[in-house]
């Protein structure tokens, strides 16, 4: 069974820092792109940044390119996102995701608020 558990989020004032992790089991995560989006308040899900299975190839929105950075260790099958000089617009559930055969996988989301 795919399982997807982000962690890392929280409240943090404008200009703040945070490091979301992701961590994965019941997939060979290795061989597999993977994703964070995010859903802020009344809004649909937006992506955010995206790494290739080796970790070679990273992108990212224009709304965070400078201040986001995706990373992922294979061995320890977790996605990270490293989000630095954080703005209020940023406030969303933050998601990690994948899709591993046929089916899009997303955990459960982790909250970040910024705000002062």
């Amino acid at each position: 069974q795919v399982r997807l558990v982000e962690s890392g989020g929280g409240l943090v004032q404008p200009g703040g820092s945070l490091r979301l992790s992701c961590a994965t089991s019941g997939f060979t995560f290795r061989d597999y792109a993977m994703n964070w989006v995010r859903q802020a308040p009344g809004k649909g899900f937006e992506w955010v940044s995206g790494i290739s299975n080796g970790g070679g190839s990273t992108s990212y929105a224009s709304s965070v390119k400078g201040r986001f950075t995706i990373s992922r260790d294979n061995a320890k099958n977790t996605l990270y996102l490293q989000m630095n000089n954080l703005k209020p617009e940023d406030t969303a559930v933050y998601y990690c995701s994948g899709v591993v055969g046929s089916s899009v996988e997303r955990g459960q989301g982790t909250q970040v608020t910024v705000s002062s």
